[in-house]
C-alpha cells in the first residue's frame, strides 16, 4: 500500500467525518472507496468520449450506406 498525503477543504472533511461517525467506518476505507468509484466513473467517461469520437468517424459512412440501402429496389 502507498502512503499519500493531501489537503482537503474543511466542509469536506468535516462532512466526511460526520458520516464516518454515522456509518462506522474507518476514514482510510471510505476515502479508499471514494477513490475506486470515481476512477470507475472517469473510466466509464474516458470510454464513452472514445465511442462518441470513434462514431462521429463513420457517421457520414453510416448515413451513405442507409441511403443506398434505401434506394434498393426489393420486387422480386
Amino acid at each position: 500500500m502507498k502512503t499519500v498525503s493531501l489537503k482537503i477543504d474543511d466542509s469536506i472533511f468535516g462532512e466526511t467525518e460526520r458520516i464516518l461517525a454515522r456509518i462506522k467506518k474507518p476514514r482510510n476505507r471510505y476515502i479508499n472507496e471514494a477513490i475506486a468509484y470515481y476512477n470507475k466513473l472517469q473510466r466509464k467517461q474516458i470510454l464513452e468520449n472514445k465511442l462518441k469520437k470513434e462514431s462521429d468517424l463513420v457517421k457520414s459512412d453510416s448515413m451513405s450506406v442507409l441511403k443506398d440501402f434505401g434506394e434498393m429496389d426489393y420486387d422480386d
